[in-house]
């Protein structure tokens, strides 16, 4: 599965995972962070989209290492 952070106002680690891939686009989970509260939605993205999101640079791939969810957990360890 690849991630890939959402550009966004301020310091702000959104970012959403492919979860399956279909003829049509893909199935992804968005997850923002809203003050310490994160806000996780399930979505469709067409092919079109996400190939223009990623044109326009509002999508940039991460690594999973990177994920905020990892590096919460190295950082309470």
């Amino acid at each position: 599965m690849k991630s890939y952070s959402l550009k966004s106002l301020g310091n702000k680690n959104d970012y959403m995972t492919i979860l399956k891939e279909t003829d049509d686009g893909y199935v992804i989970k968005i997850v923002r962070d809203l003050d310490g509260y994160e806000d996780v939605k399930t979505d469709f993205l067409s092919r079109e989209l996400f190939e223009s999101c990623i044109r326009t640079g509002y999508l940039t791939e991460i690594t999973e290492t990177l994920l905020p969810e990892t590096v919460k957990i190295a950082v309470n360890a």
